[in-house]
């Protein structure tokens, strides 16, 4: 506000209302269905998909879970089978800015006028059922309704938690895909990397192929047997893709398009040599490595093996240099195991109050990182715009890390698009 001279009285400012929209309308109700909170379980989802006639008939589906990797794999899929010419559906979450970004078709978003038409369909459908469709069931159906009414041919379909109870393992698909498993989601999914496991594997059925990538000994020993009772042919992917340039940085996303090629070979998808090359090579998936600029990069690591990743590629590409690290992390997390796989490559680190109530605040997560690396310097900053502002006054590379929540926070500050992000927040 403009208060003029020292001590002069400000103007009267006249408040306008914000207009709403049947876009804004529509997704103030699905984020209140969030009070349903978190239901494992296929049966609303079932009936959901029951009523509405979805999937269509012919759509060929790759479902997709694991720990880390998923929505990296699934946007492969997804351009390479663009390439060949497919018509293509990308479900993957969570979103980074806007809640758009979950639900793809040909690269491009679902427009706010179809989240609204079809958000108010579910709506209506379920408006007196019991239990109450949860929020990922409702996204899950409105991605389905939209890839129909579109004719996708094909639909790369990222679990959002687990596997075995995930809503998108109503759908059958043509073959299965379990990426690297490790620990995440543990008071959801199992404390032991047997039962995270078990839980990941669920999205394998009976005599559908499935490929995954190497596993821990323990993870590949349930992945097998699952494969096994199920009568599934199963392939593992250990080897990197090496044969054309790949768009995505780091090793692992070497592994990760080996991964996502054998899934469509295996699953009977046509692609030739020339679409898996186009599709490699202009692969777009944010938050990921992300250069933001020369000197910043923007990786949503938000658990320990990913962290480690990150840490790996920040190395292939930048050798001992350390970075100043914007950290920010989620509550419900190994945060000292966060901290133990980037303390290595920093030189030292900012942790800013950040738009999540499920964010460990900057004072408790500053005292894991001493306790953790007590050489570290470790400061706490008001928001991320101070933070990036400190970061930019040095000198060095920069990076922005600890949870795709932040990482969406941090994409929308510096494109300038904080209120599509605030209007969306997860």
């Amino acid at each position: 506000m403009n208060v003029g001279e020292a001590g002069a009285c400000p103007e009267p400012v006249e408040r306008v209302p914000r207009l709403s929209s049947p876009y804004k309308d529509a997704l103030a109700w699905l984020y209140g269905t969030q009070r349903f909170g978190i239901k494992l379980g296929l049966e609303n989802i079932q009936r959901l998909l029951r009523e509405l006639d979805v999937p269509a008939k012919g759509q060929r589906v790759v479902h997709v879970a694991g720990t880390n990797g998923k929505g990296s794999v699934c946007a492969m899929i997804d351009a390479v089978c663009h390439a060949q010419g497919y018509r293509t559906g990308l479900f993957t979450s969570p979103h980074l800015v806007t809640y758009r970004e979950r639900i793809q078709v040909d690269g491009e978003m679902i427009t706010e006028e179809k989240v609204a038409e079809g958000l108010t369909t579910i709506r209506q459908l379920i408006s007196d059922w019991e239990p109450h469709p949860t929020f990922f069931e409702i996204t899950t159906a409105l991605a389905l309704m939209h890839f129909k009414e579109c004719g996708s041919e094909l639909i790369a379909l990222e679990t959002g938690l687990g596997g075995r109870l995930d809503a998108t393992n109503a759908v059958e698909p043509v073959v299965s895909v379990i990426t690297p498993i490790g620990y995440d989601h543990q008071s959801w999914l199992g404390s032991s990397l047997e039962e995270i496991a078990g839980e990941k594997a669920g999205i394998v059925k009976p005599h559908v192929p499935v490929v995954s990538a190497a596993q821990e000994p323990t993870a590949e020993k349930v992945l097998r047997a699952r494969a096994a009772g199920c009568e599934a042919p199963l392939q593992i992917v250990s080897g990197p893709y090496t044969t054309t340039p790949l768009a995505l940085a780091g090793a692992h996303q070497k592994q990760n398009a080996s991964l996502a090629i054998a899934a469509l070979q295996f699953g009977g998808i046509a692609v030739d040599e020339q679409a898996i090359a186009r599709g490699l090579a202009t692969v777009h998936w944010p938050a990921r490595f992300q250069r933001w600029e020369e000197r910043t990069i923007i990786d949503g690591a938000h658990n320990p093996s990913g962290a480690y990743v990150l840490a790996e590629t920040w190395r292939e590409q930048f050798g001992a240099e350390r970075a100043t690290i914007i950290l920010a992390v989620l509550n419900d997390k190994d945060v000292a195991g966060i901290w133990r796989a980037l303390a290595p490559i920093a030189r030292r680190a900012i942790l800013p109050h950040v738009r999540s109530e499920r964010a460990l605040a900057p004072s408790p997560l500053a005292r894991i990182g001493r306790e953790v690396s007590p050489q570290l310097s470790i400061s706490i900053a008001a928001s991320f715009s101070d933070a990036f502002d400190q970061a930019q006054a040095e000198s060095g590379r920069i990076l922005i890390t600890g949870s795709l929540h932040f990482a969406g926070e941090a994409l929308a500050t510096l494109g300038g698009d904080i209120a599509a992000f605030e209007e969306c927040a997860q």
